[in-house]
């Protein structure tokens, strides 16, 4: 499957849940639905995966956590604010940088239609 067609996947079933779930929730329950949802679809999903930072010969774990990848590939970062900042982009740039991975989806279920709340990354890293 190609990273078009998996990202409308992720894309269509994060919509299903905002529409059953609405806004106004913890990100922990859009997580945990989101990640039912694309197992559903077939797709590979992992949760909370740690990314280790490598600083020279040192290896830190520090509790950097995705919050869910999507064939091992496509990195999803959960939000429920009231608008993205530039520290949300930096944050899933950086996940996208340390996993090595080539795209990132920035997912905000804290607004009235989700399609407003989606924003795609390309690693360029």
């Amino acid at each position: 499957m190609k990273d078009n067609e998996i990202t409308e996947k992720i894309i269509g079933a994060a919509i299903e849940v905002h529409k059953a779930l609405g806004s106004g929730l913890l990100e922990s329950a859009y997580q945990e639905c989101l990640y039912f949802e694309l197992k559903l679809l077939g797709l590979n999903v992992e949760k909370e995966i740690s990314l280790p930072i490598i600083y020279k010969d040192i290896k830190l774990n520090h509790g950097y956590r995705i919050d869910l990848l999507v064939e091992n590939k496509i990195v999803l970062e959960l939000k429920t604010v009231e608008s993205f900042t530039d520290v949300h982009s930096a944050q899933i740039l950086t996940y996208m940088k340390l996993g090595n991975y080539p795209l990132g989806l920035l997912l905000n279920f804290h607004t009235k239609l989700l399609k407003n709340g989606i924003k795609r990354f390309i690693n360029t890293f």
